[in-house]
């Protein structure tokens, strides 16, 4: 696109290029930018991912953060406010990834040729994702060239509009998804439907946890767009023929999304977490947060230090823990038992009236191996290569979930 716009001599040295994006076209038009001298404008909405913003800053752009709730038909819409930037600005242009024939061009010539060689012409799915358009449109234009059987299946986020065009012929208006660079509010120009054969909408945490399997089970480390794209060819291939060659597309790089999809935290901020991803280790950093840290008594204290301990913190039961072990627990209605029994039960090591160890469970293991002994015992200790490093409440595990 950029070298079309200096063909055309619409960009001239030392120009600015303004783009609305949603940070990977940017950081391709940002790299080869610093190497022209180009100055760039990047207008992004607030779903864009932190990593992307500083990357793209940088790499000396300047940003522009927009609401993702605007409307195509605001003046605030990310796409409408780089269209008048470029128009204001001296020596501005908008390349216009959306309706740029650059775009899809590149995939005509670049990307299906690619495919195409690869798999020794015997591709018969081509599963994409459906952004500007470039990408599908250009590759699955050259494919049905050269074999008119070939499948080409979108992959489009649930809550975009494209999919709903496709099969009815109306645009109605987008719903919230969290997946970025994909899914269009909008038909732009470089989407091609009379390319496309079939459209599958894929949820955000189908797209999420794809995209995690991933890297931890393929070493592919990638977006969530690309989870997009695997999880529409998985579903394509479950009913393909045996002998179908199925290709998608991987589209950046998960370092770009290290505060999002690739962040336990944020996935179960949003309610997408796999239930087995929880841990133990996850809620007692919650719970550390909330600057409730460990506390415990050592075996050499007598009762009335434990029975002091637990009136300053508010607390009915302490582990005792010896070099990092756990060895015992204490309740404190046992210990005033004992107290109003005997005063001078206030002078008794712990060690020599403790009660057996809370379970312990391991830092990695997942919150519902913890459920069974939490229906039995009101504590569970937490271990992480052999040292004690917090306790779990059924209400710490509860106010967590």
């Amino acid at each position: 696109m950029i070298e079309a716009a200096e063909r055309d001599g619409k960009l001239k040295p030392g120009g600015t290029i303004i783009e609305p994006t949603s940070g990977n076209t940017g950081i391709g038009i940002a790299l080869y930018a610093v190497r022209k001298g180009y100055k760039c404008i990047f207008v992004m909405t607030d779903k864009a991912s932190v990593e992307r913003i500083r990357y793209l800053k940088a790499l000396n752009a300047e940003i522009i953060i927009v609401s993702s709730a605007a409307k195509p038909s605001s003046p605030e819409y990310y796409y409408n406010t780089a269209l008048r930037l470029s128009q204001e600005l001296p020596g501005a242009i908008m390349l216009n990834q959306y309706e740029n024939p650059a775009n899809p061009l590149a995939h005509y010539q670049g990307t299906g040729p690619e495919i195409w060689d690869a798999t020794e012409g015997k591709i018969t799915h081509f599963v994409c994702g459906l952004g500007t358009g470039g990408t599908i449109s250009g590759t699955a234009k050259f494919l049905k060239e050269k074999n008119p059987g070939i499948r080409v299946i979108g992959a489009d986020p649930v809550g975009s509009s494209i999919k709903t065009y496709f099969e009815t012929g109306r645009l109605v208006e987008a719903l919230p998804y969290l997946v970025e660079g994909v899914g269009q509010e909008r038909i732009p120009g470089n989407l091609h439907l009379e390319y496309v054969d079939e459209i599958l909408n894929i949820s955000d945490k189908e797209s999420f946890i794809i995209a995690r399997r991933l890297a931890r089970e393929e070493g592919i480390f990638c977006g969530g767009s690309s989870g997009m794209n695997v999880a529409g060819a998985l579903r394509v291939a479950r009913n393909a023929p045996s002998d179908s060659i199925i290709v998608t597309i991987i589209c950046d790089t998960g370092e770009r999304y290290l505060t999002k999809h690739h962040s336990d935290e944020w996935l179960r901020e949003k309610q997408f977490l796999e239930p087995d991803r929880i841990t133990l280790g996850m809620a007692l950093e919650f719970k550390r947060r909330m600057g409730k840290e460990l506390i415990f008594a050592a075996p050499e204290q007598n009762i009335g230090e434990a029975l002091k301990l637990m009136e300053e913190k508010d607390i009915s039961q302490l582990p005792v823990i010896e070099n990092g072990a756990s060895i015992g627990s204490l309740r404190d209605s046992v210990l005033m038992s004992m107290a109003l029994d005997n005063r001078n039960a206030l002078e008794k090591s712990i060690r020599s009236i403790m009660e057996s160890s809370f379970p312990v469970l391991q830092e990695h293991e997942s919150v519902a191996h913890a459920i069974p002994h939490l229906k039995k015992v009101s504590a569970i200790l937490v271990e992480e290569y052999g040292r004690i490093i917090g306790l779990l409440t059924r209400y710490d595990v509860l106010e967590y979930l």
